[in-house]
């Protein structure tokens, strides 16, 4: 009897059942127009919907349109945007995949290049060439690096305005049809900022003590689960650590996510760093494959809510190892599934689950059905282990 690998094996969280348990990490893609989608993107997600895996979620999109990064981010803020996301969405089931939207804002991070301009501030050659300027805002008045604006430090009343901008924005991504949201605490972004003190230097109920950094954050959580139905998943990406001296720390996140899971959240996909511009003299960041794997394992297990690793994990038989080991209830894929869409397909047929090709999008699996018979009769293995090695 053969056991099917835990990869492969439905995940149920709330009412929603993804198919496997390999997810597409949400990636920036920088193509919306006053945060619309477009074609590229449309295009972009489809694909990553026919690629097998049980999940995607789509990049980080915007509550209101002055807390973008770039002017390239989709958005969520007018009732405009609905419509395209659903068509989008309709789309992408299809496939079969569950599908999800990671809502963000950018807080001292904004006023940013488009990633493939430079990924620095917005210069005059890009107002020349028709970006809006963005201004930044933030739990404090420091900048992200030197060089960056000064973000403008955000009143009181404005974070409440901002806690009903998260808000509107969930509804409208649950009449856009995505069966889970994912509630961006990490990399810098305006959430994470508050809960770093190398970002926050409040001295109001918003900062000093751990309590009053984590209060945003989880005030939104709060606010989220009471516009989102009972059925509906909510994951948070997190910075589990800034790797840096001074600044935020898995000591923390342990108390976090305890918060988090009290408060409505049902799974933590922990990343870190991102609250400083890369090059910090005081980061103890190594990256290394499966760099983040063990903060996964930490929180899974001292917080005691389920998990998801990502980062350098380009291997089936290394994300089902970290799920024997019990380090994350699901793996998530990003570079990895931009070099090869079909990375989830060919991890089902390298772990003997799909060899027949049924996965895949009918109109392909007909045909490799054949393709791999002919090269079977010649005692070739189309997807074989050589095949990952060189990926």
């Amino acid at each position: 009897m053969t056991t099917t690998p835990l990869l492969f094996q439905p995940y149920t969280v709330r009412g929603v059942t993804l198919n496997n348990r390999i997810v597409v990490s949400p990636m920036g893609t920088y193509g919306s127009e006053n945060g619309c989608l477009s074609p590229f993107q449309f295009a972009h997600y489809v694909r990553m919907a026919m690629g097998g895996a049980g999940l995607v979620i789509m990049e980080q999109t915007f509550v209101t349109r002055a807390g973008r990064v770039s002017n390239g981010d989709p958005g969520l803020w007018e009732d405009s945007h609905i419509e395209p996301m659903a068509r989008l969405v309709s789309e992408m089931k299809r496939y079969g995949v569950k599908t999800a939207i990671q809502i963000s804002h950018g807080g001292r991070k904004g006023g940013q290049q488009r990633a493939y301009e430079g990924n620095g501030p917005i210069d005059e050659s890009n107002l020349a060439a028709g970006d809006e300027m963005l201004v930044p805002m933030g739990a404090s008045p420091i900048p992200l690096s030197e060089g960056w604006q000064v973000p403008a430090e955000m009143s009181e009343v404005y974070i409440d305005g901002i806690i009903e901008a998260f808000a509107a924005g969930a509804k409208r991504a649950i009449l856009a049809g995505f069966d889970l949201l994912e509630l961006h605490l990490a990399h810098g972004y305006l959430l994470q900022s508050f809960l770093s003190p190398l970002a926050n230097q409040r001295t109001d109920r918003y900062g000093g003590s751990l309590e009053n950094r984590m209060r945003l954050p989880l005030a939104v959580v709060e606010r989220l689960r009471k516009v989102m139905p009972d059925s509906m998943p909510l994951f948070a990406r997190l910075s589990v650590t800034d790797w840096i001296d001074g600044g935020w720390t898995e000591d923390d996140s342990v108390i976090l996510a305890t918060k988090l899971k009290q408060a409505g959240v049902d799974l933590i996909d922990c990343s870190s760093g991102g609250n400083m511009r890369l090059g910090a003299t005081n980061s103890n960041l190594a990256r290394g494959p499966g760099y983040q794997v063990g903060l996964s394992n930490r929180l899974r297990h001292e917080a005691e809510i389920p998990t998801a690793a990502v980062g350098m994990i380009r291997t089936p038989h290394y994300a089902e190892q970290i799920l024997q080991d019990q380090q994350a209830d699901l793996i998530c894929i990003g570079r990895q599934i931009l070099f090869n869409p079909y990375w989830a397909h060919h991890a089902a047929w390298d772990l003997g689950v799909d060899r027949d090709f049924s996965l895949w999008p009918e109109p392909y699996g007909w045909w490799l059905n054949k393709w791999a018979h002919a090269l079977a009769a010649n005692g070739e293995d189309p997807l074989g282990e050589e095949h990952f090695s060189n990926l």
